[in-house]
């Protein structure tokens, strides 16, 4: 999957993403876009957080987030040119125990994997698996036959222009329950 992340984000809704016993299917992601993107990464340029994101596509990409929380991300343009898809929401298909040990505080089966760092930890991601071959492992994806039909919209919790309608690069599957509620940025005082 080498293109920009907003053609390749509509590709990856409906795939499977697996870590060991977990498997998920993605029901919701947003496009990030490197350079030309102010939600992005990757927008000032290569950094060691983000080197990843400018490597060979078809990798994971993980970060730190919050203090509390990893998030992991599809890496898609082609070498030398960050772009990537965060993995915001999806469903457990198999593995649920282990998934429901992970994250005994969720509500429901559709809340296992919903928001991107429950999705990361209803699978066990975390920053050791960033950079992996998402071909061989330890983290796999496997992309079947794209949604027939999705959604598009603003990012949700991106601050500033990144997270306007200007940029509608968030993708979700119409209708499913393990898709995150959209939620603007908040403004915080510094």
């Amino acid at each position: 999957m080498m293109a920009p992340a907003v053609e390749v984000a509509p590709l990856l809704l409906g795939a499977i993403i697996r870590k060991g016993e977990v498997a998920v299917r993605v029901t919701e992601v947003e496009a990030y876009m490197g350079s030309i993107d102010p939600g992005s990464h990757a927008f000032r340029g290569r950094t060691n957080r983000n080197q990843v994101m400018f490597g060979e596509p078809g990798h994971l990409y993980t970060y730190f987030t919050y203090g509390m929380h990893t998030c992991a991300n599809v890496v898609c343009a082609p070498e030398g040119t960050a772009s990537g898809l965060l993995l915001r929401a999806g469903e457990v298909i198999e593995g649920e125990d282990a998934a429901r040990a992970r994250r005994p505080k969720a509500a429901s089966h559709a809340g296992l994997a919903r928001g991107p760092g429950n999705f990361a930890q209803a699978l066990g991601i975390t920053l050791d698996d960033g950079g992996c071959d998402l071909a061989v492992g330890p983290v796999t994806l496997h992309v079947d036959e794209p949604a027939s039909e999705y959604l598009t919209g603003p990012r949700t919790g991106v601050s500033g222009a990144g997270g306007t309608h200007e940029y509608p690069w968030r993708f979700w599957l119409p209708g499913d329950p393990t898709v995150s509620p959209y939620r603007a940025a908040v403004s915080r005082k510094r």
